[in-house]
């Protein structure tokens, strides 16, 4: 569908005026909200993730598409919720106890999002204690752990042993990423999946509900 492909380039380009008043005059015409999701918005995401990852587009490219993205799933959110649509899973991401940088964080958020999945953010300098709450709370699938320092990536290890032994580890797959973070040393703490930017972090989210 022509208008399908519209949103997606709007949303790419993160016009997100122009893209709110096509997705209410789509709603309007009787598009299913679920068409408009799967088929413009997560199609388009996914793009710019791709185009992000050959280092086409950069991160102010990637949040102002986000930006545009999220104000569209304002407009979406009522009639998704009206139709009986539910997330295909939750996520819980946050940068560990210490540390408090939050731009990857960020990014990394906007792109799950991106994918139809729901995310919920503790922010920044989080204790193992909060994920395991929100794991609880929110019967959380995925928990994506951030940290941006050497001295602090060691306590992603301490988050993992903690939701081991609350005896929920079977429960959630874990993701961790982070500047000075490895496949090795995500091997070595024991996480299920390690990614080096916010495209593939998204990418293996989705992939878990796939």
């Amino acid at each position: 569908m022509a208008k399908f492909e519209e949103m997606s380039q709007l949303l790419q380009k993160g016009r997100a005026k122009d893209l709110t008043a096509l997705v209410n005059e789509e709603l309007e015409s009787g598009t299913p909200a679920k068409d408009i999701l799967n088929n413009s918005l997560i199609v388009g995401m996914g793009e710019i993730g791709q185009r992000f990852k050959k280092n086409e587009v950069f991160v102010p490219e990637v949040l102002i598409a986000a930006r545009a993205m999220n104000m569209a799933l304002a407009v979406l959110k009522p009639a998704l919720a009206n139709a009986g649509v539910e997330h295909k899973g939750t996520v819980v991401i946050c940068t560990v106890k210490g540390d408090l940088h939050d731009i990857g964080k960020n990014l990394v958020k906007m792109m799950i999002e991106g994918t139809g999945l729901k995310v919920v953010d503790l922010g920044v300098d989080c204790s193992a204690e909060k994920v395991i709450d929100a794991i609880k709370e929110y019967n959380a699938d995925v928990v994506c752990l951030s940290a941006l320092l050497t001295t602090t990536m060691l306590y992603q290890k301490e988050i993992i042993d903690a939701i081991t032994a609350a005896g929920l580890r079977d429960k959630v797959k874990i993701m961790v990423g982070g500047a000075p973070v490895t496949q090795e040393f995500a091997d070595k703490i024991g996480a299920d999946f390690y990614t080096p930017d916010a495209a593939s972090a998204a990418e293996c989210a989705s992939a878990l509900f796939n």
